[in-house]
């Protein structure tokens, strides 16, 4: 510190440490002993009205070190003003040298030094200002006249000033430079607090001895918003999207907000977005309808105290002038520093809310709306209670960031919960419906989708009616989760219902479903689809006869089905694995193998057996032993026994169980005859036909089945090969069959009034409910059916 007339009369130990004089060498003489430039300086700066109001100088210079060298310093020369108008300087510095090449990049110290204003006041011993410069008035807003020869409590009472006494005091006891941050309200901006950054030196006499403490004071409120901002910003990035869950979403982020920026935080959503739907019309400001919200999150500095009329994922009331409304039809935010809650404002259609306002002391309110990809997903509300300071531009603008972010992860939501909701829908919509008990068996099922975190999967099953009251089981499963794998097994299960519609035998359904699958994966490689219709997918195909007794049965690539006879032994039927679907090149094996009535068959996916930390081995024979253990109970509560046996509470696949037991059709339900391949046996086909139905009781469709029998007769005679069978099967419908060991297939036929032949067919099609033709392993066989008459 200078005098009016140059010579020193404070030094400081930092000063010391960088010219190398100690206190003693340098107080009492000129300054220009040390800072040769500014011997004619002083003079001038004192006389100019330039330098006064612009506080002093700052600049580069060169200085004299007390070893000989000089040094290249950043200097401000400050300019103090003391009673009746008496002028002292400060001079700081830094040496360039001495900063790094980061900090000379970016000028931080000599933008804070030369170009930041400084506020600096000097005090006495006693604490009370002795100098003080223009700029610390700018701070704090205190005129030099009510700050010299005060002490900061008599000039800034409150707690920081006596903190900040604290402080000067350690510095003049300990000789150490401090610093120490502290918050202001300066006179032009009264409602925006300020923060500042203080370093505090010791000045000494030329004994060494403290003289007084001199303070320099920067504004660092932006540089702290800033970082404040960074932290709240940086947690965001790492506290919000967590999940894919639009409700959890939301609370992350009122639980970010709460107490960060806000005592009371709320986050409202459009009705469409916690059920994963596109918005059905525009938010309108006419006022003629109030918008439904559903509030999705909720925090408070006082968690145990309602301070809202609605919980959270209770619907939210918002009248037509509500700032709700224009937010959401402006896509503006809305800042309401002082909050008011008087008659005559928009809270006299909320009562609700302008009574949770008034209890809890609402003061200061932000609304902002929470936007992503062009759709307004609903608003988030951030308020204070207990903080006296209102909301200020800054606040907003880090409410819009935070709202921002958690906006992107709100709708990454929303679509992941409509693509969930749109693949279990799709898959429930094609999965059966109820299974219905036929005369070859009962049956019931369990379908437990992925858990949340993975998704839908593609599993499927199926009980297809046959001609001659067979049945086909089908199980399969699609890898992968999502539309895409529940759109892939609707695919299949159409395609598999089709070919099972042509009656074809096991293996040779799962032949055409292969070459089918790899067709439509060669096209959707043609035409670029990122999503393919098969990344690949198991299916296990089973046709049980109760006639016969018996089940056909082929896999692709599929888990076999597991077998409890009538005396409770379990089995896994040792059935060749063939390749998934879509693989191709690999043959399809059947088995054959007889099953009693009263067998139970078990059809699943590898999600119920198999998990990430447990082999496939352990979950099969831990099936078999649930199957086992009480085989004739009711299947709907086997079904149950096994779901909660094995570990399938989360699953990370789907979980499919059919369970099917075998009935068998009484022999007085069929007749068969051999017939020989003569044109005369047609008639004795007929009458064989029309004396069976009346032992059934069934004379009301006695000439109708004569004429079908004598019809698949003739055209087995005529165009088949081999032995010929007649068999007559009554169950839910009437059956007609007739076997021969040709391999042509009967056909419709166009004729003209002119044809003698080719109208058998024709009249089978007219007369039966539905016929058909089917491979065997002699030959083929054709069958009609019939309904049975509505009293039987």
């Amino acid at each position: 510190m200078i005098d009016g007339q140059g010579t020193v009369v404070g030094w400081t130990s930092t000063a010391q440490q960088l010219v190398g004089y100690a206190a003693g060498e340098v107080v009492g003489r000129p300054v220009w002993f040390v800072l040769p430039f500014l011997q004619n300086a002083l003079q001038g700066w004192a006389a100019s009205e330039q330098y006064h109001a612009r506080g002093g100088w700052s600049g580069t210079a060169t200085i004299r070190h007390r070893g000989g060298h000089t040094l290249h310093v950043t200097l401000r020369v400050s300019l103090l003003w003391g009673r009746d108008g008496a002028v002292h300087w400060l001079v700081s510095g830094t040496d360039i040298a001495a900063l790094s090449a980061v900090e000379i990049a970016g000028s931080v110290r000599e933008s804070l030094l030369v170009r930041t204003p400084i506020g600096i006041a000097v005090r006495d011993l006693e604490l009370s200002c002795a100098w003080v410069n223009d700029v610390s008035e700018l701070q704090d807003g205190i005129p030099r006249d009510k700050r010299l020869g005060r002490r900061l409590p008599d000039s800034l009472p409150g707690l920081e000033s006596e903190a900040l006494e604290a402080v000067m005091r350690q510095v003049l006891s300990s000789g150490q430079t401090a610093v120490h941050e502290y918050r202001a309200w300066p006179p032009a901006d009264q409602r925006r607090e300020h923060a500042f950054a203080a370093s505090f030196f010791c000045l000494s006499d030329a004994d060494g001895r403290p003289l007084g403490v001199c303070s320099m004071s920067v504004d660092v409120t932006g540089n702290r918003r800033a970082r404040e901002r960074l932290a709240i910003l940086s947690e965001a990035s790492t506290r919000i999207g967590s999940t894919l869950d639009v409700m959890q979403t939301s609370q992350e982020l009122a639980d970010l907000a709460v107490p960060l920026l806000a005592d009371y935080a709320v986050v409202d959503l459009a009705e469409f977005v916690p059920l994963g739907q596109e918005p059905v019309d525009r938010i309108s400001p006419t006022g003629r309808r109030s918008t439904a919200f559903r509030r999705a999150g909720l925090a408070s500095i006082h968690p145990g105290i309602p301070e809202s009329p609605w919980a959270r994922g209770e619907s939210v009331f918002v009248p037509p002038s509500s700032p709700w409304i224009s937010v959401l039809s402006t896509g503006a935010s809305h800042l309401q520093p002082v909050l008011d809650a008087s008659p005559g404002t928009w809270v006299d259609h909320d009562p609700a809310r302008a009574q949770s306002i008034r209890d809890n002391g609402m003061h200061s309110m932000m609304l902002v709306p929470i936007r992503a990809r062009h759709t307004m997903l609903g608003v988030a509300v951030f308020v204070r209670t207990e903080e006296p300071m209102p909301f200020q531009e800054d606040d907003l603008l880090l409410a819009e960031e935070l709202v921002t972010r958690a906006a992107l992860s709100l709708d990454n939501a929303r679509q992941y919960t409509r693509e969930q909701t749109a693949a279990l829908a799709l898959q429930r919509k094609l999965l059966p419906h109820g299974l219905k008990d036929s005369v070859a068996i009962e049956a019931a099922s369990r379908y437990l989708p992925a858990d949340v975190e993975n998704g839908v999967g593609g599993d499927w099953f199926d009980v297809i009616p046959l001609s001659g009251a067979r049945v086909a089981l089908v199980v399969g499963d699609v890898v992968g989760h999502g539309i895409n794998a529940a759109a892939t097994m609707g695919r299949l299960r159409t395609a598999v219902r089709t070919l099972a519609d042509m009656d074809l035998p096991p293996d040779e359904l799962l032949y055409r479903l292969d070459d089918m699958v790899q067709r439509q994966t060669e096209e959707d490689d043609d035409i670029g689809d990122d999503s393919p219709m098969v990344i690949g997918a198991t299916c296990l195909y089973i046709v049980y006869d109760p006639v016969t007794q018996r089940c056909t049965m082929a896999r692709a690539g599929h888990p076999p089905p597991a077998v409890v006879d009538p005396r409770g032994e379990v089995t896994f039927v040792d059935l060749p694995t063939g390749a998934p679907l879509g693989v191709g090149s690999v043959p399809f094996e059947a088995v054959e193998t007889e099953v009693p009535e009263g067998t139970l068959l078990a059809l699943y996916t590898d999600g119920l057996i198999e998990t990430r930390d447990r082999d496939i081995d352990i979950g099969m024979r831990q099936l078999g032993a649930t199957l086992a253990a009480q085989p004739r109970r009711p299947l709907d509560d086997i079904c149950s026994s096994v779901i909660e046996a094995l570990p399938t509470q989360s699953p990370s696949d789907d979980v499919t169980l059919l369970l099917v037991r075998t009935r068998a059709l009484n022999p007085c339900q069929t007749v068969s005859l051999d017939l020989p391949r003569d044109p005369a046996v047609v008639s004795s086909a007929r009458r064989l036909v029309t004396r069976q139905l009346t032992r059934w009781g069934l004379e009301s469709l006695a000439t109708d089945t004569a004429l079908i029998a004598g019809e698949l007769v003739t055209n087995a005679i005529r165009h088949g090969a081999g032995p010929i069978a007649l068999r007559l099967i009554k169950h839910r419908l009437l059956t007609c069959e007739v076997s021969d060991a040709g391999r042509s297939f009967p056909r419709l036929c166009h004729t003209r009034s002119t044809d003698e032949y080719g109208r058998g067919i024709l009249l089978v099609s007219q007369l039966a409910r539905s016929w058909g033709c089917r491979w065997t392993t002699g030959g083929k066989v054709v069958w009609a059916e019939q309904d049975l008459p509505g009293h039987d």
